[in-house]
């Protein structure tokens, strides 16, 4: 039962990621290809862009879905682990309001049997920003607010 309120629990918040994080556009133009694909620790100065290197990492063994927003919202089946990188650019206007990048991992058959949460983190520019140790008891999802 406690298995099955994880899944429910998994399936809201993909839910709410979907509802929250579509931009209402056809276009398929990623953000993450607009400007210099350069990556920086400095913060630039304001005015100009900055691109990121994001990384999504899902642990765990056997396949599973997985849900990220980092351009758009996306939704994956994938055999366990799995890893995600990409590049993102923010405007100035987007970094002083800041964008949310995050990671939804589907559940896993645990040892004892019981479905739960994969592990997930998030890394930005080589730095381990989010991390979620999955099982039952954990956030189910790992997110971090780019500036």
């Amino acid at each position: 039962m406690r298995g099955a309120r994880t899944i429910a629990a998994l399936i809201a918040a993909v839910g709410l990621m979907t509802a929250c994080g579509s931009s209402g556009d056809d276009d398929k133009t990623d953000r993450a290809d607009k400007g210099p694909h350069t990556s920086s620790s400095k913060p630039a100065s304001d005015g100009q862009d900055r691109t990121y290197e994001v990384s999504f990492e899902v642990g765990g063994k056997g396949k599973s879905s997985v849900y990220y927003n980092l351009d758009t919202n996306h939704a994956e089946q994938v055999t366990l682990p799995w890893k995600k990188s990409d590049k993102l650019t923010l405007n100035s206007t987007e970094r002083k309001v800041g964008i949310t990048v995050s990671v939804v991992p589907g559940p896993v058959i645990l040892a004892n049997g019981q479905a739960a949460a994969a592990p997930c983190s998030i890394t930005v520019d080589g730095k381990k920003v989010a991390e979620d140790p999955g099982g039952a008891k954990g956030k189910h999802m790992c997110k971090y607010t780019l500036k």
